[in-house]
């Protein structure tokens, strides 16, 4: 019989803070209490964090204790410092937007598909590379042109 979904799990999950490697972590409070979960990733830092602003552990010894690297020590120090626990939230990585594909970008793909009709977007790549000297994948262009369609 399959065991049932656990929905901290799927949660942790779905919001990208599930610790991965929530074996490492060795604090024995994480071991003898419910409260205290180890899979939660924002949790096992802020703990990290804690044990050495309230319980005087080095920072070294606080990574290890958490299964954790000194840089994502001060990763998480720093982030915490800046935004408090919200900084421990994970971020998405990489660019927040399309920002080659601008309006004068856009601009030159929605010419070209005026005169030459639906263009592959590896050619509309090409021509952009050529008309402004940047790279832009297929991918983005596609992504871009079905943003456009939905509007």
């Amino acid at each position: 019989m399959p065991s049932k979904p656990d929905p901290k799990l799927e949660r942790l999950r779905r919001d990208g803070v599930l610790n991965l490697h929530a074996e490492r972590v060795r604090a024995a409070w994480f071991a003898s209490s419910e409260f205290f979960d180890a899979r939660d990733l924002i949790q096992a830092k802020y703990e990290m964090l804690r044990h050495v602003s309230t319980d005087g552990a080095s920072k070294a010894e606080a990574a290890a204790l958490f299964g954790m690297s000194r840089p994502t020590y001060y990763q998480a120090e720093a982030a915490f410092a800046g935004a408090g626990l919200a900084g421990l939230l994970p971020r998405q990585r990489g660019p927040r937007d399309a920002h080659k594909l601008n309006a004068e970008v856009m601009s030159f793909v929605n010419e070209r598909w005026r005169e030459q009709g639906p263009i592959p977007a590896v050619k509309l790549a090409q021509q952009i590379a050529q008309h402004f000297g940047i790279s832009v994948h297929p991918r983005s262009i596609e992504r871009a042109l079905a943003r456009k369609k939905k509007r």
